[in-house]
């Protein structure tokens, strides 16, 4: 049996270094690698079952040419030669129609690969075409408020945590996201006594496993910022060496806003108890080096920017953004420097037409001069994925539209499609990686050869490129050959990188060794107030009011939706796997009891989620892991796998107040007994 190292693709921070254990051509064993100093020997509950994944009967095996209705599924198998002829050929018609503008062309997320990512969007750029705003169905929000904030930098070193004497996850489900930072933490709480605090409306498994639970309100997470910023300055805690260093705007955070939030209105905002917010103040600014790991979840509704700001803000008024083991880590990619643009722009107009991610179905309805003609989907599945999935369908169904996917498997979004092309799995593929929620970098191995006819990412933009004109090298070349450019030029810890130790598949650690949070923002402080956010309408100081569209929401629906990823299904890149469909168990909503009670229904029994935007079907679990007044949507699941629909079907596509992202948890709606 050989063991190959290899790297995890999917949509996490933690980026494992794995060891595959291959058999006769047949992956049969995926693991942690145990000589990886993160990831320490063990993957994920969902990684675990990759190699389910590779050789799932549900792969598909040869491109395909629609022979049905769009939506409909009905495919007929066709040659690799065939689809990508008809690809460049009718994409060369609508160029000579309409212009470049007219197609649209992106990979997202759902392979985490550097190149594999990198050069489809590569494509695009080359030939001028419409480009994605990506990353606003997931993290532009708090993105732009992290670097209006910190600036374009990466966060505290997660294995700092070694020195920390405190430990926030403030809206993060370790466990199901971040699970080897989460073990990193719970060591030092077993071996040196640190607690674990945990801020989330839900009750997650990492909140059961903590040493304390605060189940904040949905929304009012800068208010509770806010109010231990209060206590701070009420008690002596403000660390004023450091805030006259290297921040800037913080008295004018003490003077005009500081005064609105003592403990009793921030214990009537968040839900919590006076008592609980006198002793998280006090926890937290009495601690030497606290950590704060914050979670994107927070800044998925309309004021989610605010939100992350002033959390974000808080090490600055205790200090601990100077300790080693304190402050606080959101992201840690912006800190690695690499010749991304090699890859990403290798050609090309500087500027053209921007598409918002969350807002494609907007766009393929409404978008003229011209009109969005041809759509090229690879590494995602905005059918279920994005907000107001109707909008998207319904675009998506457009007979004028040439849709390609490329994808594993005949997801959501590929049936709607007018070509599907077979995808490789990432243990199919060569790649570079870089973690974003860690340091390090690594090359990984393809372990095994393409199954069926599936073809990788790279290979499918090289192959469109070559017949579509485009002469840049990067468009010839070896996976190995783009990997030297993207390390060509690169700047820090990662264009330091021993490259023979690098294209050895070790992992390659590229934490910046400095002690204390570096700045970014245009005074190279931390800026408690922000000129620029002020230039561009918005508070230039950290607040919290409430939404007004919330609020007239709120008071026609009695239940605010929260959604968060599952445990084994916490997007539709496992669906494939049966074992995980079958330990995550049907899609469901939570309920607390007292809201079922209202409403007559049992656990287990079968419910209607409905707003104006229409109504799902789901299975009912009726437990307090969620406060009254919320129900909560686990994991985003496709509709055959539901009674009935998915539950983006009910999210709308308006924005967040910065970085234009999507608002999930801004949605408000009723469940009832599901009626046949």
């Amino acid at each position: 049996m050989q063991q190959i190292r290899t790297v995890c693709a999917h949509d996490c921070p933690d980026m494992c270094s794995l060891v595959a254990s291959v058999e006769n051509g047949k992956v049969v064993r995926v693991q942690g690698d145990p000589d990886h100093p993160y990831t320490a020997g063990f993957a994920c509950g969902k990684v675990n079952r990759d190699a389910e994944l590779v050789h799932s009967p549900e792969r598909l095996t040869t491109p395909l040419r629609r022979t049905g209705p769009k939506g409909s599924g009905q495919f007929e198998p066709i040659t690799w030669d065939e689809a990508l002829d008809e690809i460049a050929t009718r994409w060369k018609a609508v160029i000579a129609e309409s212009g470049p503008l007219a197609i649209l062309g992106y990979a997202y997320s759902a392979h985490q690969g550097l190149m594999n990512r990198g050069l489809v969007n590569g494509l695009f750029h080359a030939l001028g075409t419409s480009r994605l705003q990506g990353g606003t169905v997931c993290d532009t929000c708090c993105e732009a408020a992290w670097d209006a904030t910190i600036g374009p930098i990466g966060g505290a070193d997660p294995e700092s945590v070694v020195d920390s004497d405190l430990v926030i996850s403030w809206g993060a489900d370790l466990m199901a996201t971040n699970v080897h930072f989460w073990t990193l933490a719970e060591a030092q709480r077993k071996k040196r006594g640190v607690k674990i605090v945990v801020i989330d409306p839900r009750r997650s498994r990492t909140a059961q496993s903590a040493d304390w639970h605060l189940p904040i309100r949905i929304g009012t997470d800068a208010a509770l910022a806010l109010g231990i910023m209060h206590v701070l300055v009420r008690d002596g805690l403000v660390d004023r060496a450091y805030v006259a260093a290297h921040t800037v705007g913080f008295d004018r955070v003490e003077k005009e806003i500081l005064p609105r939030f003592a403990p009793d209105r921030v214990a009537e905002i968040t839900g919590l108890t006076v008592a609980d917010v006198e002793r998280l103040a006090s926890m937290y600014g009495r601690s030497k080096a606290a950590l704060i790991r914050l979670g994107e979840g927070m800044t998925r509704l309309t004021w989610g920017g605010q939100a992350l700001r002033a959390v974000a803000l808080l090490p600055g008024v205790s200090g601990h953004y100077g300790k080693r083991g304190g402050g606080a880590v959101l992201l840690t990619a912006a800190s690695c420097d690499l010749n991304y643009a090699a890859v990403r722009k290798p050609s090309g107009p500087a500027s053209a037409r921007m598409v918002n991610h969350l807002r494609l179905g907007e766009a393929l309805l409404t978008m003229n001069d011209p009109p969005l003609r041809a759509l090229y989907i690879s590494a995602n599945n905005p059918a279920v994925t994005n907000p107001d999935v109707h909008k998207i369908r319904k675009g998506l169904a457009r007979e004028d539209l040439f849709t390609v996917v490329h994808d594993p498997f005949l997801n959501a979004t590929a049936r709607y499609a007018d070509i599907v092309l077979p995808a490789t799995t990432y243990l199919e593929t060569e790649d570079l990686f870089r973690a974003y929620g860690a340091y390090w970098m690594q090359w990984s191995q393809a372990v095994v050869p393409p199954q069926g006819e599936a073809r990788s990412n790279v290979a499918v933009a090289q192959a469109l490129a070559q017949r579509m004109g485009l002469t840049d090298a990067v468009f010839g070349e070896s996976p190995r050959q783009i990997a030297e450019r993207l390390l060509d030029g690169a700047t820090g810890p990662a264009g330091k990188a021993d490259k023979a130790k690098l294209f050895a598949s070790e992992p390659i650690s590229i934490v910046h060794d400095i002690v204390g949070q570096p700045f970014a923002t245009p005074s190279r402080k931390l800026e408690f107030f922000s000129p620029d956010m002020e230039k561009a309408g918005l508070s230039g100081l950290p607040d919290w009011t409430p939404d007004p569209v919330e609020a007239t929401d709120g008071k026609r629906w009695p239940l605010r939706l929260l959604t968060a990823p599952g445990y084994f299904q916490a997007h539709t890149a496992f669906s494939a796997v049966g074992a995980l469909r079958k330990r995550e168990g049907a899609p469901i909503c939570v309920l607390h009891p007292e809201e079922a009670a209202k409403r007559g229904l049992a656990d287990g029994q079968k419910v209607r989620l409905f707003n104006d935007k229409g109504e799902i079907g789901l299975v009912v679990r009726v437990v307090d892991e969620v406060r009254p007044g919320v129900v909560l949507v686990p994991g985003q699941r496709p509709d055959e796998e539901a009674v009935a629909g998915t539950i983006n079907m009910l999210v709308s596509d308006r924005y967040t107040d910065m970085g234009e992202g999507a608002t999930y948890q801004s949605t408000w709606l009723d469940v009832a007994a599901w009626a046949a």
